[in-house]
C-alpha cells in the first residue's frame, strides 16, 4: 500500500480509506461505518496498485510483467452509456441538451459509488457571449473523450510550437498549440511568483505516437486491459494540442494518484481557472469521463469558460457542455 498517495483534501474527493476494519463477534457502530465507507475508498486504492507507470489517459509504455495497467483509465468500460452526444450539435447550445449531464451513470467499476458533482444545467456554456465548435480540433472547446474520437483521426495541430517553461520532456511532448503555450507560459511564471515551480511532463503527443504505445499495451495486456490503460489512438486530448500533463519541480510523484498532495497540483487546482486551464478528469468522475483521477493533467477551454464552471461547481466538461457521460467505448 502506499501510504501518501491518497490526494490531497482539497481535492474533490470521497473518503479514502486505507484500512480494514475490524470484525468480532459483537462489531460496534465505528466499524460497521468503516465497512460502508470502504467502497468509497476502493478507487484510490486501486490507483495504489502497483504497474506501468502511467501517463495522462493512461498512455505510459507497457512493460511486460509489469503488474496491472495503469488506474488512470475505467476499471471496466459500460458500454450501456447513452449515446445521445454523438448527435449534438456542433457548437454548445441549449438544444443540445436533452440527454445530458445526468446520462449514463452506471459505474465503470462496480465497488465505486457513482459520486458525482450536481449535473450542470444543459449546455451551461451557452450562457457564454462566445461560443466554440466541439468538434473541431482546433478549438479550445472540443470534446475528446471515449465517445468522440477526432475528427480527423490523424489530426495535427497547424501551430505547435514549444512553450517557454521548464521542461520535464524533450521532443513533440514538449509541444503545445500556439494558444495553450502562451497560457501555459503566464499560469508557470505565476505559480512561480508563488513560490511553486511546475514543469511540463507531457504535452503533445501525435497518433502516430498513441499507435505505438497503444499497440504495446494490447501486445503485453490484450485489447480489454489495454482499453483501461491507455487512450486509443485519435481518442487523446494530448493529441489536440490543448492538454498537457504538469509535474512538480521536485520531481515527487509524477503521473501518480499522491501528486494530488504535491504542491504545483495544490496550486494548480486552485488557480489553472485564472488562465483558461481546468483539470480535465477530477476526483471520483470517472464514469462521466471514462479517467480516474489525474490531478496532473490539465485541459485549455479558456479563462471565460474555466472561471464561469468554477463559479458554478461544475466538474466535468461533459457536464458543462450538456453532453452525455462517456465511460467507456462505444
Amino acid at each position: 500500500m502506499c501510504r501518501n498517495c491518497s490526494p490531497h483534501p482539497s481535492a474533490d474527493a470521497g473518503p479514502s480509506t486505507g484500512t480494514q476494519p475490524t470484525f468480532g463477534a459483537q462489531p460496534t457502530r465505528r466499524a460497521l461505518a468503516r465497512l460502508l465507507m470502504t467502497g468509497a475508498g476502493l478507487s484510490a486504492l486501486t490507483a495504489c496498485t502497483p504497474g506501468p507507470a502511467p501517463e495522462s489517459e493512461g498512455t505510459g509504455t507497457p512493460v511486460a510483467g509489469s503488474g496491472s495497467p495503469s488506474p488512470s483509465a475505467t476499471g471496466s468500460p459500460a458500454s450501456g452509456s447513452a449515446s445521445a452526444a454523438a448527435s449534438v450539435s456542433a457548437t454548445a447550445s441549449p438544444a443540445a441538451a436533452s440527454s445530458s449531464a445526468g446520462a449514463a451513470k452506471s459505474p465503470s467499476v462496480s465497488a465505486t459509488p457513482s459520486t458525482t458533482a450536481a449535473a450542470a444545467p444543459p449546455s451551461a456554456a451557452s450562457r457564454l457571449p462566445k461560443q466554440f465548435s466541439l468538434t473541431d480540433p482546433a478549438s479550445p472547446w472540443v470534446i475528446v473523450n471515449k465517445h468522440r474520437p477526432l475528427k480527423p483521426a490523424n489530426y495535427v495541430p497547424a501551430d505547435l510550437v514549444q512553450p517557454r517553461v521548464a521542461l520535464a520532456v524533450t521532443g513533440e511532448a514538449a509541444q503545445l498549440n500556439r494558444t495553450t503555450a502562451a497560457a501555459a507560459e503566464r499560469m508557470f511564471a505565476a505559480a512561480a511568483a508563488d513560490g511553486v515551480n511546475i514543469t511540463l511532463a507531457s504535452g503533445y503527443r501525435s497518433y502516430a505516437t498513441q499507435v505505438v504505445t497503444y499497440n504495446g499495451w494490447v501486445s503485453s495486456q490484450g485489447r480489454a486491459a489495454a482499453d483501461t490503460a491507455s487512450a486509443r489512438p485519435g481518442y487523446s486530448e494530448h493529441q489536440t494540442g490543448w492538454a498537457f500533463d504538469i509535474g512538480d519541480a521536485g520531481g515527487a510523484c509524477s503521473f501518480q494518484p499522491c501528486f494530488a498532495e504535491q504542491p504545483a497540483a495544490v496550486w494548480a487546482k486552485a488557480n489553472a481557472h485564472r488562465f483558461g486551464f481546468v483539470v480535465r478528469y477530477p476526483w471520483m468522475q470517472h464514469t462521466i469521463t471514462g479517467y480516474f483521477y489525474e490531478s496532473w493533467h490539465l485541459r485549455y477551454i479558456g479563462v471565460e469558460a474555466a472561471t464561469d464552471m468554477r463559479k458554478r461547481g461544475v466538474a466535468t466538461l461533459e457536464q458543462y457542455f450538456g453532453l452525455a457521460s462517456a465511460p467507456g467505448y462505444l
